[in-house]
């Protein structure tokens, strides 16, 4: 069973390396939580490295600058590592001729690779970001596209693989979700970004660049999603610290407060065995 703990600082102490989840972790899409923030650069002093480990599609310069806008202070965190850096991988190794699935300001994705963005009756590939209009949108409303896609063998490279996330106190629906759609209706997709083997090895990349060699044993991931950092985390064989007042906090919440009796039993339904859990990184 996982157990329960009040702060980060009651076991940062076993750990060289944290791989934390941004959102939903750091902040909610509309402001950092602090109180994460602080713990996060409380471990580095501690003596951690910190790498902030997000399926966001935007390479990580547009993440950082984001996460000023946000409040996420510099000190927060060594490096990070996106989807949307892996995901430029899958695209340059795939067709030339790509559609992109998401919003307009997503296209510094493709900057320097050697594709074109074309319409979708050009295309050889999709690029899928998120939705159009996330707000008002859900998978289903791009079934005939999705659809003729399919019929031409059309590879789908989802650069963001979370089916959900909270904006402020709503859930929003994300590319993760599209492409499990496309794959229900007989296609065919490309994923880089959690729960996958690639950007989880960018990551302790990136922290070995930051500190120098360390033990895998000595690695501890921090995240709220069961289909991306739990899953992620658990089949890489690293320690995970369960945030449960993130996406899936109506699974186990009574009057308000997390239920640990049913948090417990809930995880075990989902064959998942973090090591830690809180409500929020603190």
């Amino acid at each position: 069973m996982a157990k329960r703990i009040q702060n980060l600082n009651e076991v940062i102490g076993g750990y060289d390396v944290v791989l934390s989840d941004v959102w939903g972790v750091v902040h909610n899409g509309v402001a950092a939580f602090q109180h994460s923030c602080a713990a996060l650069a409380a471990a580095r002093k501690a003596g951690a490295t910190v790498v902030l480990i997000t399926n966001s599609p935007r390479p990580a310069p547009g993440v950082i600058e984001q996460l000023k806008v946000l409040g996420v202070e510099d000190g927060t965190y060594d490096r990070i590592v996106t989807s949307g850096d892996v995901t430029r991988h899958l695209i340059a190794e795939g067709p030339k001729k790509v559609f992109l699935l998401g919003p307009e300001r997503d296209m510094p994705l493709f900057d320097g690779l050697d594709v074109e963005v074309v319409s979708a009756d050009e295309a050889e590939a999709i690029v899928c970001t998120g939705f159009f209009d996330d707000e008002k949108e859900v998978p289903e409303d791009y079934t005939e596209m999705l659809t003729a896609f399919v019929k031409r063998d059309v590879p789908f490279i989802c650069a963001n693989p979370d089916l959900v996330v909270e904006r402020g106190h709503r859930i929003i629906p994300c590319a993760g979700a599209v492409a499990a759609y496309y794959e229900q209706l007989g296609g065919k997709t490309r994923i880089a970004g959690k729960p996958h083997f690639p950007i989880y090895e960018a990551s302790l990349v990136a922290a070995r660049e930051a500190r120098g060699d360390f033990d895998k044993a000595k690695v501890l991931a921090i995240g709220d999603g069961m289909p991306t950092d739990v899953r992620g985390a658990l089949s890489q064989g690293l320690d995970l610290l369960y945030i449960s007042a993130g996406i899936h906090v109506a699974e186990y919440t009574v009057n308000g407060e997390t239920d640990e009796a049913i948090l417990q039993a809930w995880l075990k339904s989902e064959n998942a065995a973090p090591k830690f859990w809180m409500p929020r990184l603190a």
